[in-house]
């Protein structure tokens, strides 16, 4: 009985620890410096509330057009990852709790939901952020480099640098340490 719980404990944590692996095969490397090739670099990727969020990659910059001068956590997930879902909310809470310098926005990695799936997500975890539903979602995964495991943070500076890229489940601790080294810059 005691084997049955530590190996059941053991792959609970692996699987937290590492994330889920994307389903999208063909994405390359996941290098955080943005590479200069022939690659696309505007998305305007829409949200679940028939918004859109114009993003431009720049060199090694992550340009959101809508919200300059904002710390910017680009999530990229997907509904069936339970890592993902395990982070709504730590999420919510940074959003609530950093409101005025701070957004998070969700890039949904995941084909054939449509909007009202997704709405109904948001409604289920009370996610107070925006979640884009667009196949620009995937052309925005490739050209970032390729996204091999989800959940995949970008924490962007109010500069649109990328500080601090994390993959798998993070603590909402590690997160705001980080938050708050971007607000004193």
């Amino acid at each position: 009985m005691q084997f049955k719980t530590l190996a059941f404990l053991s792959i609970l944590s692996i699987l937290f620890f590492t994330g889920c692996d994307s389903k999208d095969k063909n994405e390359n490397n996941n290098e955080t410096k943005i590479e200069k090739s022939d690659r696309k670099t505007e998305f305007q990727l829409k949200t679940t509330n028939n918004t859109v969020v114009d993003i431009k990659l720049e060199n090694d910059k992550i340009i959101l057009k809508d919200y300059p001068n904002k710390i910017v956590l680009l999530n990229f997930f997907a509904t069936w990852c339970p890592p993902c879902k395990a982070e709504i909310p730590n999420l919510i809470k940074l959003q609530d709790d950093y409101k005025n310098d701070f957004v998070v926005i969700s890039v949904l990695l995941e084909e054939m939901k449509t909007n009202e799936e997704i709405v109904d997500f948001i409604k289920s975890f009370n996610i107070n952020y925006t979640v884009t539903n667009s196949p620009e979602n995937f052309d925005l995964a490739k050209s970032l480099g390729g996204i091999k495991s989800i959940p995949t943070m970008f924490l962007i500076d109010k500069n649109s640098k990328i500080f601090q890229k994390y993959v798998g489940l993070v603590p909402s601790e590690m997160m705001e340490i980080d938050i708050k080294k971007v607000l004193e810059k």
